[in-house]
């Protein structure tokens, strides 16, 4: 099997699988339990979140550690939007986003909110003048991925960032999932930001949302003490201490990760230029681990589907996205609902190997000549 699905989902460390397993053995008590074994548990839980704010550049209080990058996300935008509902009822967002942000911000919308997507370069940036004249003195809420999951395409946060500053009542959210331990990722200006340890060889079910000091969530659990009033229920030590291991070694290994991977990522592109049917659906300055593409008149979840008969896995979009539709940013990008169709995305790591390319194109070209017959 060659597997080049790592946005998705990356196989856990042994590192941070040995750090799972340690802390539950290690601290057996609830950390919001006042006897021995909890105070240990609470003790080390502050270790590991004044760590991992280290690592992030944040305060400790700043931490709050979720399910994944997906609570994370609806915890920021419905948070924000309800608590400062007083302000304002208007959002702006990217047809480019995770189904975690378009699927909440449908939510807010059915609720009374007003969502507008802005308007995508056809390099799939944010078109920056466009969201200056577009916050407007209700707008309460920006949320944009550092790193789309479907393209890869690396938006201009610092930029982003300046333009919001000078609106003090509206807020910006940053969904790092694809992009924490893979590139450069400053919370400058942003008010919350999330991100999940399996997308960097962490344990699956961990994830983090950064929300900065003096910013307001609305829950959206109650009930339950726990180390932050943002969200209830009992904190997860082993989960965190994988988390904050996979974290420091994807910070660390971020550099040379990303230099093998860039390299991966030209071989595949010149492997294409063999290929008249194929479009390249990725910028050309975009993250490096993941590239889409599509093969005029061969619809994407066909193509996908027959390689994985082949034994390669490959995504048609997100996991997390609707079958049988369209990709969201494809479409935005290419303004073509057919290209969007036959899209589909490969993603790398540094565990990929030249050798497992070489079997991909290979069987890529077995079946691109089948079903373009």
């Amino acid at each position: 099997m060659v597997y080049l699905d790592y946005a998705s989902h990356s196989p856990v460390s042994k590192a941070a699988l040995d750090a799972l397993i340690q802390a539950e053995n290690r601290y057996i008590g609830n950390p919001m339990s006042k006897h021995t074994a909890g105070q240990m548990a609470k003790d080390e839980l502050s270790r590991i979140t004044g760590d991992m704010a280290d690592f992030l550049q944040v305060q400790s209080s700043e931490i709050i550690f979720t399910s994944g990058a997906s609570e994370a996300n609806n915890l920021a935008i419905k948070g924000i939007a309800r608590a400062y509902s007083y302000k304002g009822r208007h959002i702006l967002s990217t047809p480019l986003e995770h189904p975690s942000v378009s699927g909440a911000l449908a939510f807010l919308q059915d609720e009374g909110y007003e969502i507008e997507l802005l308007r995508i370069m056809p390099d799939g940036k944010i078109d920056l003048e466009y969201l200056d004249k577009a916050i407007r003195p209700d707008t309460v809420l920006v949320c944009v991925s550092a790193v789309d999951s479907e393209l890869g395409v690396i938006q201009p946060l610092a930029e982003i960032s300046e333009i919001i500053a000078r609106h003090p009542s509206c807020h910006l959210h940053i969904d790092a999932a694809q992009a924490m331990g893979k590139i450069h990722v400053s919370m400058a200006g942003a008010s919350t930001l999330s991100f999940s340890s399996h997308k960097f060889y962490g344990i699956c079910g961990s994830g983090v949302l950064v929300k900065r000091e003096g910013v307001v969530l609305e829950p959206l659990v109650h009930g339950g003490a726990s180390t932050s009033i943002y969200r209830s229920g009992t904190p997860a030590v082993g989960l965190a201490a994988s988390c904050l291991v996979a974290l420091e070694v994807s910070l660390k290994k971020q550099s040379c990760w990303h230099k093998s991977v860039v390299a991966l990522r030209e071989y595949l592109l010149n492997a294409f230029n063999a290929y008249p049917l194929v479009r390249i659906n990725s910028p050309h300055d975009g993250s490096p681990y993941i590239l889409n593409l599509s093969v005029k008149g061969v619809k994407g979840t066909r193509f996908v589907e027959a390689l994985d008969k082949q034994g390669i896995c490959a995504s048609v979009k997100s996991a997390c996205s609707t079958d049988n539709a369209p990709s969201r940013p494809v479409m935005a990008v290419s303004r073509d609902k057919q290209n969007a169709l036959n899209s589909w995305r490969v993603s790398l790591s540094h565990m990929t190997t030249l050798e497992e390319l070489d079997i991909f194109v290979r069987e890529f070209e077995r079946v691109y000549c089948k079903l373009t017959q």
